[in-house]
């Protein structure tokens, strides 16, 4: 018996240098240093200018530690921003940018102060200063490289801080801009104050965690009421601020709310809420008899006096009862006590009744050292000093008129975000912008909540979210009392307590900060900026800082506006950022810019939600739950968390983990081997020599090409709603199910096995370049270092692929009958591989090239044995698929088996022209 011959080196297998594995951590730094080398932003500056613009503002992270998952997230989706619409062609620069001011870089300097024993506020200013620069410098120089390494394409090497003095200049500027149109105010009001990093927090500086605090009720007695039997009696309020008590100036009841006048066992009498007795009884009041009751309003005119009224001076004063429509009985007694330095409800109310307040907790937490009653003491809110074995209740019970106190009372409290420690509410002098100022055009609300109703938000409930903040938010609270940020550059005269409004010397200050910086805010210099038509002397020197919000909101002014980057322009096409950002940048950039121009700094804003771990759990070092970008890149590479963040609904929650990754690993892998697939298949292909025109091609070739035109516009379509996810679905299952497990899977009988110069053969090549010249383009802006590597591998001579554009295709390629038709015989062909793969596992059929299947007699016209991969089919009466062995032989080079084929091992015809020429 003669051996066989082996026709495998006449196959025309595909060939590439292009690895299946793909070695991402080891290659990826050596592609980023190629780009920057070669300066590809520069690049792709030059080769888009002139054209249609698209301008997404970076929202600055902040100088202050590693990039975290969260920061990989957002950037990512920046750089996907960008690269999208510059794939659409347009001029679509990022600059990148860092917030460099406030509280947590000061806090962490003053660590480094506390851990070496100094004291902070024994440093000359400007030394601490430079330390909070250098300090934030160190954050933004490792953040930049981090970032770098993920691929994001940027100006690196200009990206804009505001903590430069241009910015800083820039930020005083815009400051001056509110105080010389009249929108800025000093007023006391109570604003949330963070003892321990002594300074007025904004809202979106604070979190709520649960706490558990002291509740005592507390006695005031009745000395004048039109109420007859109230007098001599005691009102009691219920709190879970002992604290607040010293600084009480009031007793507030809901007008409609019923009162009860009760006798207590001790025979004395008390007033509280009837819808509240049996509380009240559970904690102090026990089983006593109602003696009367009256609605709040006939309470009006009913004084009080405070249980320390002994220690004479303030305390000594009457405490008026006043309608408050803020109470409830929800809990507590009905009757709430008012301390108008430390609640927005008491001061509104107090005010109304001309009562201000006393400013007797100090910014470190303890009372004034002149105060009548605990002076010096505290922290107020440290739960000893609140305890019902504190000085407080102690001196309340030896009163007598501590009723009840348990440590016992679980609710939500606002916590600091960075130190983690509870604040206050605390009345301060602050400087203010109005929201419900009377303006020619509008109130600063007004024109907000108008700019929000114009802008585009993605997800749409990101409108909602943030205008509900809006129009419920109260002035903005602007200063703060801190030593590292831009200062509040204004002087208040010190007898009509009026700021300065003069463009003279206002252009004198902001040429000197665009000069010398925030230092240049300095006492030794007030006559300089003065001038001559002011005495200093005249004057009060606001001390200050702005509030970093306010930094971060003028953002858009000095990237967009300045000049400084020629290829920006204002407003910004997209923010882009995290959706506590609609309390936070979104917000005070929105603000920022309808009070200086009327309008949003951005057409849209597209919000991503937050990264949990793979349980769906938040993440937190304690827990030991987190995922660090950077090892991910070091076990992975960077295109795998690119591809997991755009695989991911971002909208919403979102997880990570070990997992997870494994499961983006894997969808890579099949993403690299298509292209791995198409550089072999194109090896040595030549478009002149080899294209056929689409009108030629077999009706396989031109339904894929229609398909490939309807990924175009699904993909473009998610470029224009940002839905990233839909992107990267789309083209990952155009690759894994119309190509590798369809069009590749039949087509490669033909790439092997036909005559390089065949028609047929060359169709299909031509499709194939087609098909790459797409797909690289569009897996460019998610693969970004794999798909330079796809590239470069194909054409090494040709530049970056990150500068190419997307092609356009013809509208002709849609062609939807022959589509219809391809579904109905991918659906029958679904069909046919099923019934073949029990016969397979069972060992009747080596693989489908032996299988002869009978298919419904209706079933489409077409070439069903090459479609299916079968032997032969044939049209049966009923509507079923059946399935059995062949009795051909196989050629021994394209391994069909065929009639024709006399012996196992010849060659079929066409296989035997193309190997004997």
């Amino acid at each position: 018996m003669t051996e066989a011959r082996d026709y495998r080196d006449t196959v025309f297998l595909p060939k590439t240098d292009f690895p299946m594995k793909a070695g991402l951590p080891q290659k990826e730094p050596g592609i980023l240093a190629r780009w920057i080398e070669g300066g590809l932003y520069k690049q792709l500056r030059e080769a888009r200018a002139g054209r249609e613009k698209f301008i997404l503002h970076d929202g600055p992270p902040y100088a202050n530690g590693d990039m975290h998952i969260g920061h990989a997230l957002n950037h990512i989706l920046k750089d996907m921003v960008v690269r999208t619409q510059s794939l659409l062609g347009k001029d679509a620069p990022y600059v990148p940018g860092w917030d460099c001011h406030g509280l947590p870089i000061e806090w962490k300097v003053e660590e480094q102060y506390r851990k070496k024993k100094l004291n902070k506020d024994e440093v000359p200013a400007e030394e601490f200063r430079a330390e909070c620069r250098a300090y934030a410098q160190h954050w933004v120089d490792t953040q930049r490289e981090q970032l770098k390494r993920l691929g994001i394409n940027g100006d690196w090497d200009n990206p804009y801080l505001t903590m430069d003095f241009q910015a800083e200049a820039t930020i005083v500027s815009e400051l001056l801009k509110f105080a010389t149109s009249g929108q800025l105010y000093r007023g006391a009001k109570p604003v949330m104050w963070s003892p321990v990093e002594k300074t007025a927090l904004a809202e979106a500086e604070v979190e709520y965690e649960d706490i558990v605090s002291t509740q005592i009720d507390v006695a005031f007695e009745i000395t004048e009421s039109p109420i007859v039997e109230l007098v001599g009696a005691h009102a009691v309020i219920w709190t879970t601020t002992p604290w607040t008590i010293p600084t009480n100036q009031a007793i507030a009841y809901g007008p409609e709310v019923l009162y009860g006048l009760y006798e207590h066992e001790d025979g004395k009498r008390y007033l509280c809420a009837v819808d509240l007795k049996n509380q009240a009884s559970e904690r102090w009041l026990k089983d006593s008899g109602e003696i009367a009751s009256w609605r709040g309003a006939d309470l009006a005119g009913t004084v009080v006096r405070h249980p320390m009224h002994h220690l004479g001076g303030f305390f000594a004063k009457p405490r008026p009862m006043l309608p408050g429509d803020f109470v409830t009985t929800d809990s507590g007694t009905g009757l709430v006590h008012m301390a108008p330095d430390h609640g927005e409800d008491d001061f509104l109310l107090c005010k109304s009744a001309g009562i201000e307040p006393v400013f007797a907790v100090e910014g470190d937490g303890k009372y004034r050292a002149d105060w009548g009653w605990l002076g010096g003491q505290g922290s107020v809110i440290n739960p000893k000093f609140n305890a019902p074995d504190g000085p407080i209740c102690s001196d309340l019970s030896d009163s007598g008129a501590l009723l009840a106190a348990s440590a016992d009372y679980k609710h939500s409290y606002p916590h600091s975000w960075r130190s983690k420690a509870k604040v206050i509410f605390r009345c301060t002098p602050q400087w203010f912008v109005p929201m419900d100022q009377a303006r020619e055009d509008g109130t600063l609300r007004d024109k907000a909540m108008a700019a929000i109703e114009a802008t585009r938000f993605v997800p749409e409930k990101g409108r909602n979210r943030i205008g509900s903040m809006v129009e419920g938010r109260p002035d903005w609270v602007l200063s703060r009392q801190r030593a590292w940020g831009v200062p509040i550059t204004l002087f208040v005269h010190r007898q009509s307590g009026q700021y300065l409004v003069d463009a003279a010397v206002n252009a004198r200050i902001v040429a000197a900060v665009r000069e010398a910086g925030v230092d240049a805010w300095s006492a030794a210099r007030a006559q300089e900026y003065l001038g001559p038509d002011y005495k200093a002397e005249d004057y009060e020197q606001v001390t200050d800082i702005l509030d970093v919000w306010f930094d971060s909101g003028c953002t858009h002014v000095f990237t967009l506006e300045s000049g400084r980057w020629p290829e920006l322009r204002w407003p910004a096409d997209l923010y882009l950022e995290g959706s506590d950002q609609h309390r936070g940048w979104f917000q005070s950039s929105l603000l920022q810019s309808c009070a200086t121009r009327g309008r949003a700094p951005y057409d849209a804003v597209l919000t991503h939600g937050f990264t949990m771990d793979q349980k769906g759990m938040k993440m937190s070092k304690s827990v030991g739950n987190t995922v660090d970008p950077l090892k991910v890149m070091e076990t992975y590479g960077a295109d795998i968390i690119r591809l997991w963040a755009l695989s991911v609904d971002f909208t919403e929650d979102h997880r990570i983990g070990d997992e997870i990754l494994k499961g983006v690993a894997d969808q890579y892998r099949k993403l690299r081997n298509t292209f791995r697939y198409l550089l072999g298949a194109l090896d040595g292909y030549d478009h002149a020599a080899e294209a056929v025109d689409v009108a030629q091609m077999p009706e396989l070739e031109r339904y894929m090409l229609g398909q490939l035109k309807r990924l175009d516009n699904t993909l473009r379509q998610a470029i224009a709603d940002f839905d990233f996810n839909e992107y990267t679905r789309a083209l990952s299952d155009f690759c894994n199910e119309d190509l590798s497990a369809f069009f590749f899977d039949i087509r490669k009988d033909r790439l092997y096995c036909d005559d390089p110069t065949g028609a047929e053969r060359r169709a299909y090549r031509t499709v194939l370049d087609i098909l790459f010249q797409a797909l690289v383009r569009y897996a460019a802006p998610v693969l970004v270092f794999t798909a330079e590597e796809v590239w470069t591998t194909r054409f090494p001579d040709r530049g970056s692929v990150h500068l190419q554009e997307l092609r356009d295709l013809p509208e002709a390629w849609l062609d939807d009958a022959l589509a219809e038709r391809f579904a109905t015989l991918r659906a029958l062909r679904s069909q046919v591989l099923e019934a073949i793969e029990p016969l397979r596992r069972e060992k009747v059929l080596g693989s489908g090239l032996e299988a002869e299947v009978t298919v419904p007699a209706d079933a489409p016209e077409a070439d069903l044995a090459e479609l299916f991969i079968t032997a032969k089919v044939m049209r049966g009466q009923g509507d079923g698929v059946t399935v059995t062995r062949t009795s051909d032989h196989k050629c021994g080079r394209c391994w069909r088996h065929l009639p024709e084929v006399a012996e196992d091992g010849d060659l079929c015809g066409r296989c035997d022209s193309v190997v004997g020429a």
